[in-house]
């Protein structure tokens, strides 16, 4: 038996994707990896080290952006992107420090880094100096409910975007790609997150109308992903894109930025460069004036990235714990 430690420490700072992480490994690793004893320790930050080391550990596993230091040896690290060091315009000082003092050293030492996407891995060698030889892909998965969800119903077409509403999300491209559409294309912007009256206020068409849904319960998620008319990622960058790959495997035409897809959903979207709103507006109108050659090409995709399941993700981390424990 394999004894991991995992550094599930609450923190508001990890985002849906990296709590979604920590709980998949939580729930399926003892399913699909019965030789490999997964300990959470959700103790507070100033004495998370010593309660990761009173666990006993053969390894620790780090699953968040914001990992304690001292981190007993031997352990594995993920990270889920690097954007506060593309962007860094965007982010403050204390983070930028963060990263400089604590993240780099942190992934650098780590026996592994796992990344859930081939692009990440590429910049952990090239920003943070992670051997090459370290990295380890392991794809996320999809919410159980996304399969076989029955469509939401809406009186008129819809495009969706899930996902918070922070700068390097692009959200302002696509707001704009959306109000700059033709008259004649009856189209909604549905988002979740919070309500904003000044972007309702600012984008608005006659023909189409913004609305903001708040939190979502994964079956709620999974008919809104079903019912879109297609799913759209504007982001900077992103690390992998749960939602995207969510919306895929649902069978809803993708469009994204080519800097925020993931590898495995490329070949089966639509992508536009960040910030071009005019071919996001370009992309958008292709969809609404033929959503069944859309949905055609949705459809191979969604077949394909079904395999990509938390199970899957679970015994691809399992067997990363067993090269670097059982060489």
């Amino acid at each position: 038996m394999i004894r991991v430690v995992l550094a599930a420490r609450p923190t508001t700072r990890a985002s849906l994707g990296m709590r979604a992480v920590a709980r998949a490994l939580i729930e399926r690793v003892p399913r699909v990896a019965p030789d490999v004893e997964l300990i959470p320790v959700e103790s507070p930050l100033v004495v998370h080290p010593l309660a990761l080391r009173a666990a006993r550990p053969q390894l620790v596993h780090v699953p968040y952006l914001e990992a304690a230091p001292f981190v007993p040896r031997p352990y594995v690290a993920m990270v889920h992107d690097l954007i506060h060091l593309r962007f860094p315009e965007l982010f403050s000082p204390v983070t930028a420090a963060y990263w400089r003092f604590v993240a780099t050293p942190l992934y650098r030492d780590a026996a592994r880094v796992l990344v859930s996407d081939e692009r990440v891995g590429e910049e952990c060698v090239r920003l943070l100096g992670v051997a090459r030889e370290r990295v380890r892909v392991v794809p996320l998965g999809y919410a159980d409910a996304v399969p076989g969800a029955a469509p939401w119903p809406a009186e008129r077409p819809y495009v969706f975007y899930a996902g918070n509403h922070r700068p390097h999300k692009g959200l302002d491209t696509l707001y704009a790609a959306w109000a700059a559409l033709p008259d004649d294309v009856a189209l909604d912007l549905v988002l979740t997150g919070p309500d904003e009256p000044p972007v309702r206020s600012r984008y608005v068409r006659t023909n189409g109308a913004i609305s903001f849904l708040g939190d979502l319960d994964d079956a709620t998620l999974a008919r809104r992903y079903r019912g879109a008319l297609a799913y759209v990622q504007p982001s900077l960058a992103e690390g992998f894109g749960i939602p995207v790959l969510e919306a895929a495997v649902a069978g809803t035409p993708v469009i994204a930025t080519a800097t925020s897809v993931p590898s495995i959903v490329a070949p089966y979207a639509a992508t536009f460069a960040p910030g071009d709103a005019a071919a996001l507006t370009s992309l958008l109108g292709a969809a609404a004036r033929d959503p069944a050659r859309a949905r055609e090409r949705a459809a191979e995709g969604a077949e394909a990235l079904r395999a990509y399941t938390w199970d899957r993700f679970a015994a691809s981390t399992a067997a990363v714990y067993r090269e670097v424990v059982c060489p």
